[in-house]
Formats: C-alpha cells, sequence, structure tokens
C-alpha cells in the first residue's frame, strides 16, 4: 500500500506540475518580449515643431535625432529629470532603448506637426489647394502665418506644404520658404557679403532695387526620367516650321545638333488648339496654327528620334490674352485701355491670372505632350517706357506692391515650383543688358533669375548692341567673338554673386544684322560667337535665333554646328 501510495503521489505531483506549466509557463511564452524588464505598451509616433527629434540616453544627454513622424514602441516608464523638471518616456527603436521628452511623441499620426506659427523668409504665394495652380494670395517676406494644417511629411521629416492662415486668407504654402521666427525671416542670404552687392544697386530705371530680391539658394532638380544634355546644340523651330518636322529632324541628325525649342505660344502665334487655351484665352486657341494632334505628333517625332525638346512661351507680351482679360492687361491712363506698345498689348507681369494661364499652359506641354523643359520668354515688363511711367500713362495694377524684378522673379519661383512637380525643367530668357550691374528698367536682373530658374538663357544679339559698347573701336556685331567673350565676363561676376546659379545657355544671332554697316551672318561669325562664350566658360551650350527658322539659313551655316568647341 505504502509503494502504491508513493507511486500515486509522484504521478499527481507529476500532473499538478504539468498543469502549472500550461497555466502559467506557457502565456509567459505569448506575451511580448521583456525589455530591462519593460513591457512595451504601445506604438506612437515622434512630433515636433521641426524635422527631427532628439531622443537621449540613460543620463540625459542626446544621443542622435530620429526623423518626425517616425513609429516607435513605447515603454511603460516614465523618468523625471530633477535637474531640470523634464519628465522622459522610454521608448525602443531598431532593436535599442532610448529616452524621448514627453512632448515629442503623439498617439495619432497626423498629430506629428506640432508648428503654429511661421514666418515668410522668402516671399510666398499661397495656393488654393495643395494640389491646385490657382493663387489665393501673395505675403511678403518677414510676414506671421498661422499653420492650422499640411499636405504630408517628407523622407527627411520636412513638410511638402503647410496649410496656412493669413489675415482672411486661408491656402497652402510651401514650408521650404518659412522659418520658426522673425528674426529670421527677415534676414537676407549672406547679408555681410554678396548681399552687400545687391544692396548696391539701386531703383535707378524703375526696374526696382536688387537689394529687394531674395538670393536664397534653391536646389536644382535633376529628373532621372528626364535627364537633360551637359550641352545642348539646339535649333529653334516656329509654330509654321514644326509642321515640317521631317526636314529638320533630318538635318540635325547629320549637323550635330541635340535639341529644338520650339514655340507653344508666341505672341499672336500660338501653336496649336490647347484645352488650357480654350479656358484661359478662347482668342489664343480660335487662331492656333495646328490641332492639338497634329502637333503633339510632331513633337513626339523629335522625342522618338532621341532630342531634348524645349517648349518656348512667351508670357507677358500676348495681345491675344490682353484681348479677352482687358483687366489684366497694362493699361493706359489718358484712354483706361490695354496699352499699346509697339503694336502690341501685355498682359501685366503683377497679375496672378496671368500667371495662372502661362503656367497651366506649360503643365499641359510636359503632361499630355511631353516636353522636357519648359522656357519662358518675356518675363518682362515693355521697355523705353520711363518717360511714360514717370508722366502717369500707365497702370501696371500693381496688387501686392511689388517692384518690378520682385514680381518677375516671385513668377518664377510659381512656375519652378509646379512644372518641377510634372518633372520638366524650366529656363528662362533676357536680355543680354540684364547681366549688366543693375536692375533693368523692364524688370530683369540676372543674378535673381538665375537663382530660382534650371537654365538662364541670355539674348546678347551683336546687332542689339550700340555701335560701340564696351568702349569697342570696332563696330560690336563686326567683332562677335570679342563682343560675346567680353559680355560672358558680365554673365560669370553675376553667376558668382549666388549659391546656385542656373546653367548658362545662351540665344546666338544667327541671321544677318540689319544695321549699318551690314554683316552677313555666316558659318565663321556664328562660330565666332559659340567660340567666344565657350572661351569664357560659358558652356551650357547654344540655341540659334532665327525668326523664320529658316533651314536654307541654317544648313548655310552648318559647318559652325558641326566643330566642337
Amino acid at each position: 500500500k505504502i509503494k502504491i501510495y508513493k507511486k500515486v503521489l509522484i504521478l499527481t505531483s507529476i500532473i499538478i506540475v504539468l498543469l502549472i506549466s500550461i497555466i502559467f509557463i506557457t502565456p509567459l511564452k505569448e506575451e511580448l518580449p521583456i525589455i530591462n524588464n519593460l513591457k512595451p505598451n504601445k506604438f506612437v509616433y515622434l512630433a515636433s515643431e521641426s524635422s527631427e527629434v532628439v531622443v537621449y540616453n540613460s543620463d540625459y544627454s542626446p544621443e542622435m535625432t530620429l526623423i518626425r513622424g517616425v513609429k516607435v514602441e513605447l515603454l511603460n516608464e516614465t523618468i523625471k529629470n530633477s535637474e531640470t523638471d523634464i519628465e522622459y518616456s522610454k521608448i525602443k527603436h531598431d532593436k535599442k532603448i532610448y529616452l524621448i521628452d514627453k512632448k515629442n511623441y503623439t498617439n495619432d499620426e497626423n498629430t506629428v506637426v506640432k508648428e503654429k506659427i511661421m514666418y515668410v523668409r522668402t516671399p510666398i504665394t499661397v495656393y488654393k489647394d495643395y494640389d491646385s495652380i490657382e493663387i489665393v494670395t501673395h505675403i511678403k517676406k518677414g510676414e506671421k502665418i498661422d499653420i492650422i494644417g499640411y499636405d504630408y511629411i517628407k523622407d527627411n521629416g520636412a513638410v511638402n506644404m503647410y496649410k496656412i492662415s493669413y489675415n482672411d486668407y486661408i491656402g497652402f504654402a510651401y514650408s521650404k520658404y518659412l522659418v520658426a521666427n522673425h528674426e529670421e525671416s527677415i534676414m537676407n542670404y549672406d547679408e555681410e557679403n554678396t548681399y552687400k552687392t545687391h544692396l548696391e544697386r539701386k531703383n535707378t530705371l524703375g526696374g526696382g532695387s536688387a537689394g529687394n530680391l531674395d538670393y536664397f539658394p534653391v536646389s536644382k532638380p535633376q529628373f532621372d526620367k528626364n535627364i537633360m544634355p551637359t550641352e545642348v546644340r539646339s535649333l529653334y523651330l516656329n509654330a509654321v516650321a514644326i509642321k515640317s518636322v521631317d526636314k529638320y529632324i533630318s538635318f540635325a541628325k547629320e549637323n550635330n545638333i541635340n535639341a529644338f525649342v520650339v514655340d507653344i505660344k508666341d505672341n499672336t502665334m500660338p501653336a496649336y488648339k490647347s484645352e488650357v487655351m480654350r479656358k484661359y484665352s478662347p482668342t489664343n486657341y480660335n487662331n492656333a496654327h495646328d490641332s492639338f494632334e497634329n502637333y503633339k505628333s510632331n513633337i513626339r517625332k523629335l522625342i522618338d528620334e532621341g532630342f531634348y525638346v524645349i517648349g518656348r512661351i512667351t508670357v507677358f507680351k500676348d495681345n491675344y490674352y490682353a484681348k479677352d482679360h482687358p483687366e489684366n492687361a497694362i493699361k493706359d491712363t489718358r484712354t483706361n485701355q490695354a496699352f499699346n506698345h509697339d503694336n502690341s498689348y501685355w498682359p501685366s507681369a503683377f497679375k496672378r491670372d496671368v500667371w495662372e494661364f502661362n503656367v497651366a499652359l506649360a503643365i499641359e506641354a510636359v503632361t499630355d505632350i511631353g516636353f522636357n523643359e519648359i522656357q519662358f520668354d518675356y518675363i518682362r515688363f515693355p521697355d523705353r517706357t520711363y518717360n511714360l511711367e514717370k508722366a502717369g500713362h500707365m497702370d501696371f495694377q500693381n496688387d501686392f506692391n511689388e517692384d518690378k524684378a520682385q514680381a518677375i522673379q516671385n513668377f518664377l519661383f510659381y512656375a519652378t515650383d509646379k512644372i518641377h512637380e510634372v518633372g520638366a525643367y524650366v529656363s528662362a530668357d533676357v536680355f543680354g543688358e540684364s547681366a549688366h550691374n543693375y536692375v533693368t528698367g523692364y524688370g530683369q536682373y540676372w543674378a535673381a533669375i538665375s537663382n530660382v530658374v534650371d537654365v538662364i538663357s541670355g539674348m546678347p544679339y551683336p546687332d542689339h548692341f550700340s555701335k560701340h559698347d564696351y568702349n569697342f573701336e570696332e563696330v560690336v556685331w563686326t567683332v562677335p567673338y570679342k563682343l560675346l567673350n567680353h559680355w560672358g565676363g558680365y554673365v560669370n561676376r553675376h553667376q558668382s554673386l549666388i549659391k546656385t546659379p542656373a546653367i548658362v545657355r545662351t540665344w546666338i544671332q544667327c541671321y544677318n544684322t540689319g544695321k549699318n554697316p551690314s554683316v552677313i551672318y555666316d558659318a565663321s561669325k556664328i562660330s565666332e560667337q559659340i567660340q567666344g562664350l565657350y572661351d569664357a566658360g560659358l558652356t551650357g551650350g547654344y540655341m540659334t535665333w532665327n525668326s523664320a527658322s529658316s533651314l536654307d539659313k541654317y544648313m548655310e551655316v552648318s559647318a559652325a554646328f558641326k566643330k566642337e568647341y
């Protein structure tokens, strides 16, 4: 009996041990792992008023920074630093444990952005929505705005666009132009050095002061699916010439040409029936030279043959838009009608509706047709109007009290932001004079424009200079190498005044001069221009200006294109 009792007792003990294991030990294996005697409680998101959050080690010293919005495990222990009274929580990230200020996390992923107030460092366009080109208002440097939301957080923790409130306006603005405090917002980039040079260039011709423009570095994109050639060698095709595109393709292949500038909209020469024109400017639509389908087919031929294709849009010189929208045109105060300047009408660069039309047209040309780059021409006010302005005969409709040069730069900020979003580059045509040491009367200042766009294209056509400019003994258009090489020195000085200058790709004269003494611009004169630019270090390429896009002229000077410079 004793033996049987012992066996029963042993068996009972084994059963009891097994039951205890089932009841207590097995559940422990199913629990979340214990780390330093702390059980993970829940997941939270790092939150901050800036793009990064500091995490600390056990002695409260900074260990590293993590990107705002990162998801981490929150451990159920709070520690208070007796010296600072700051309360910290323990978090686990990447298998390591850190301390974090309790104010720097949230349960709600939508509340990781904690900014409430920001200040405008670079004048901003406010958009109706985060994916819209429609402009709500414009806000100047130094102004305070309230943050009421955002669109999304980038990989680096920065917000792309904030939803903002300013006075009675609500809309979206790019965060890259905003800073956290007023003192920083009113500073100018490199204030103690290059900015002083700009500041000295006062408003002497009516175009504005260079000191009122923005020189904070603007990053230039490189699109993986849209590679810009290092050296662009381009022919110009107007709205008529593109209809005979096959002939130009054959010529280009044989003559070292790798790109084309093709008109999308020239003054009184809209190239195709664009849906954007139908919406914003029916007169442009009705006077288009080709259908959308035919035009697109010809552009696609260029793209399919491997050419880099640049779409040219004249912006602030547009008779047809001014006819459709006289309320947005520069007005003649003597007649209260649109101002006529050399038989052309000028939509005002101060009017945001004009901006929207041209940028909408550019985006359509990129997304629906396939252009690699949009080139804006006539990004200026009319020239030679100083006396008329002084006499009070011109109303520019300056809604936001901007300098002319400010309006031009602000338009380019707006245009590049929106066109970059669809994967295309932006270039700007400027008069050769804009490289001189002043702001032109029509609002162009080289450094301010070069700072914003991807490519800046001067137009130093030799026959546009006065006979003995730069104190040349020779008539300047008879010595194009010397002239363009000398002009390149002015360009280089401007380029050195900014940290993020655009690529310089220059228009060259590809027509005979109409001035006395008349000069035939043959292959040697074309070559002299290119060599003068390249020897000055302006090696981004060239574009041939021949308003007729004459294939005969291109053939006549083809030897200049075949050379390597």
